[in-house]
C-alpha cells in the first residue's frame, strides 16, 4: 500500500524542500511542448476534450439523483455536458460512510495518492486546458499554465506543507520521568493523525482549478473526505479533477466516494445546503466578498478558508525605464481581461507628475503612455485574443459599461477583433481624483482601472494603504527610486496585508503567483482570511489524539 509513496517520495522530499528554500522549482513543466509531454498530447487533449461534449460524464458509481449541465464557452458554444448531481444529504450520507477507512489510511499512503493523482493530472494537462479554455474563457496558453502545471504546483505544495506537519508528530515514543530515588515512571505512548470530518471546497469561474487545488489536496493528505463543489459554469476542469482522484482510490483499494462531485445548475446551487451542514468541517471558498461574508457567517462549527476580493493598487513615484514601466502594467491590466484576484485596478499617480529616464512625466503623460501601451499590446490581433482571452461573465460586460461614466476616459473597452461569437473586451482606463472614492474604491471586477490622481507618491501608499484595509487587497505595486521611500512602503504594505511588488520592468508581473516562493493572499486584510500555502493553511485540518498505557516492565 506504500507503493505510490516510495515512487512519489523524491518529488515529495523535492516540494518539502523547495517550500523551505522558497526558490524557482516545480515538477511540471509550464511549456505546452510536445517534446516534454508527448508529440501527440496537445491532439489528444483536444480529441479527450471534444469526447466529452454533448454527452454525459459518467463518474463510476457516484452518487446521483439526476444530471444537470449547462456550460456555455465565453467563446461561444454551448458545452452540452451533464453530470451526475445529488441532494447535499445524498453527498453527505456517502462522504461519511467511506470516511472511516480514508482516516485509517497512514500519512505516508495518502499523500503517495494525491501525487500519483497529481502526476496523472499533469499528463492531462492539455484536456484540462481545453476544459478551462471553455469554461473560464482563458486563452489556451493561459488555460495550460494556470489550470494545468500551475495549479498542481499548488495542489503539490499543500501536499508538501500537511505531510511536513503531520511528520513532525512521531507515531509512538517512551516516555520516562525520574522519580529521585525511586524507580522512574515509563509509559508507552501513541500518537495518531486524525482527520476533521468532511471538506467542502467550493470553486469559482474563473481559476477552478488553481484555487481549489490547494484546500482540496490539503485536506485529502490530510485524512477528510472531499466534496467539490464547482461552479455550474465550471464543472468540466473540477469533474475531471474528481475523475482522476476515484480513478486512483479505486485502483489503491479505497472506495471512490471518499471524493465526491457536486454538481448543481445555475439557480438551484447546491452550495448553502452543503456550507449549513453540521457534518461539513471544513470549507475553502473563493469567490465574492457578499458570498464569502454569507459562508463564514452560516457555516456553523466549520473551519472557512477563503479567498475573496479586493482591490489591487499600483503607485507610481518615480521610474528609469517609463517605457518598461508602461508596458509591464499594460500587460497586466490586459492579462485575461483583468479577471484575476490579482489584477490591479487603482493606479495612484502624482498630480504633479513623476520623474523618468525620459524626463519629468506629467499626470497626464502616465495616464496616456499606460493606455498607448495597452494599445501597443493589443494591435496584433492574435496577440491580443492570446492576452486577453474571453470574458466569463456577462455581467463583466454590463460593469464595463456602467464604469464609463465614473471618470474621464482615456482608453475604452472594446471588444477584441477576429473572436467572433466570443464574449470579449479590452481594458478600460479612466482618470479620476482621490477625492473621487465612490469611483475607483469598490471592485469592479472585470477589465476596468483607474488612474487616480493624489498629492505625492506618500499620498498614493496611503490611499492604496488604507483601502486595503477597508476593502482588501492581494497584491500592491510600487514605482520608485529612493531606497527610504520603498522600504517604508514595504512596512505600510505588511501593516496593511499586502503583497508587494517593486520596480517591475520586465517579465515577471504584479499579478503572477508563484508556487513554492510566493504565500497567495495574506489573510491579513478583507481580502482572504487564508493564504496559499502556509503552515495555518494544512495544520487545522487534523488533529493528533493519544493513547498510553504503562510500558512492559
Amino acid at each position: 500500500m506504500t507503493g505510490l509513496f516510495e515512487r512519489h517520495r523524491p518529488t515529495l522530499a523535492a516540494a518539502i524542500e523547495a517550500a523551505a528554500k522558497r526558490d524557482f522549482w516545480t515538477v511540471y513543466p509550464e511549456v505546452p511542448s510536445g517534446k516534454i509531454y508527448g508529440e501527440t498530447a496537445k491532439d489528444d487533449g483536444l480529441a479527450a476534450y471534444t469526447a466529452r461534449l454533448d454527452a454525459a460524464f459518467d463518474l463510476v458509481d457516484h452518487p446521483a439523483e439526476g444530471r444537470v449541465g449547462a456550460e456555455v464557452s465565453p467563446y461561444g458554444p454551448t458545452l452540452g455536458i451533464t453530470y451526475p448531481a445529488a441532494s447535499a444529504d445524498m453527498l453527505v450520507m456517502a462522504s461519511r460512510a467511506v470516511a472511516p477507512q480514508w482516516a485509517a489510511a497512514s500519512p505516508d499512503i495518502r499523500a503517495g495518492i494525491c501525487l500519483e493523482i497529481l502526476a496523472r493530472l499533469n499528463a492531462r494537462s492539455f484536456e484540462m486546458a481545453n476544459a478551462v479554455m471553455h469554461t473560464t474563457g482563458q486563452a489556451f496558453a493561459m488555460a495550460f499554465q494556470a489550470g494545468g502545471p500551475h495549479a498542481q504546483d499548488r495542489g503539490l505544495e499543500a501536499v508538501a506543507y500537511a505531510h511536513a506537519e503531520m511528520s513532525r508528530i512521531p507515531a509512538q515514543a517512551t516516555w520516562t520521568k525520574p522519580q529521585g530515588k525511586g524507580a522512574p515512571i515509563v509509559m508507552e505512548k501513541h500518537w495518531r493523525i486524525v482527520p476533521r470530518g468532511i471538506s467542502l471546497v467550493i470553486g469559482c469561474n474563473t481559476f477552478p482549478t488553481w484555487n481549489s487545488y490547494p484546500g482540496l489536496f490539503a485536506s485529502l493528505v490530510t485524512g477528510n473526505t472531499i466534496i467539490v463543489k464547482p461552479h455550474p459554469a465550471a464543472i468540466l476542469p473540477l469533474a475531471i479533477t474528481v475523475e482522476v482522484a476515484r480513478q486512483v482510490l479505486v485502483e489503491e483499494g479505497f472506495a471512490a466516494d471518499i471524493v465526491l462531485l457536486a454538481a448543481d445548475a445555475p439557480g438551484a446551487e447546491i452550495t448553502r445546503d452543503l456550507v449549513q451542514h453540521p457534518a461539513v468541517a471544513i470549507i475553502d471558498y473563493t469567490g465574492s466578498n457578499t458570498f464569502g461574508a454569507w459562508v463564514r457567517e452560516n457555516a456553523g462549527h466549520a473551519d472557512v478558508y477563503t479567498e475573496e476580493a479586493g482591490v489591487n493598487s499600483i503607485v507610481i513615484g518615480a521610474t528609469d525605464d517609463f517605457a518598461g514601466m508602461c508596458s509591464n502594467i499594460a500587460f497586466s491590466l490586459s492579462l485575461y481581461s483583468g479577471q484575476m484576484c490579482t489584477a490591479p485596478q487603482d493606479i495612484f499617480v502624482p498630480r504633479g507628475g513623476i520623474a523618468t529616464n525620459e524626463g519629468r512625466k506629467s499626470f497626464d503623460e502616465v495616464a496616456a503612455g499606460i493606455a498607448a501601451a495597452i494599445d501597443g499590446l493589443l494591435a496584433d490581433p492574435a496577440r491580443a485574443a492570446g492576452v486577453c482571452g474571453a470574458i466569463a461573465n456577462p455581467a463583466t460586460l454590463a460593469r464595463i459599461a456602467t464604469a464609463r461614466s465614473l471618470g474621464r476616459i482615456v482608453r475604452d473597452s472594446a471588444p477584441v477583433e477576429g473572436l467572433d461569437g466570443a464574449r470579449t473586451a479590452t481594458p478600460l482606463i479612466l482618470v479620476v481624483d482621490a477625492a473621487d472614492a465612490d469611483s475607483y474604491a469598490e471592485e469592479r471586477f472585470g477589465p476596468i482601472a483607474f488612474v487616480v490622481a493624489v498629492d505625492d507618491v506618500e499620498d498614493g501608499i496611503d490611499h492604496a494603504a488604507r483601502l486595503a484595509e477597508r476593502k482588501g487587497a492581494i497584491t500592491a505595486a510600487l514605482y520608485a527610486a529612493d531606497e527610504t521611500q520603498i522600504l517604508a512602503a514595504a512596512d505600510r504594505f505588511a501593516t496593511a496585508g499586502v503583497n508587494l511588488s517593486v520596480n517591475l520592468t520586465g517579465g515577471i508581473y504584479v499579478n503572477q503567483s508563484a508556487a513554492f516562493s510566493d504565500f497567495h493572499v495574506t489573510g491579513a486584510n478583507p481580502a482572504g482570511n487564508a493564504s496559499l500555502t502556509d503552515a495555518a493553511f494544512v495544520a487545522n485540518r487534523f488533529r493528533v489524539v493519544m493513547w498510553r498505557r504503562p510500558a512492559a516492565a
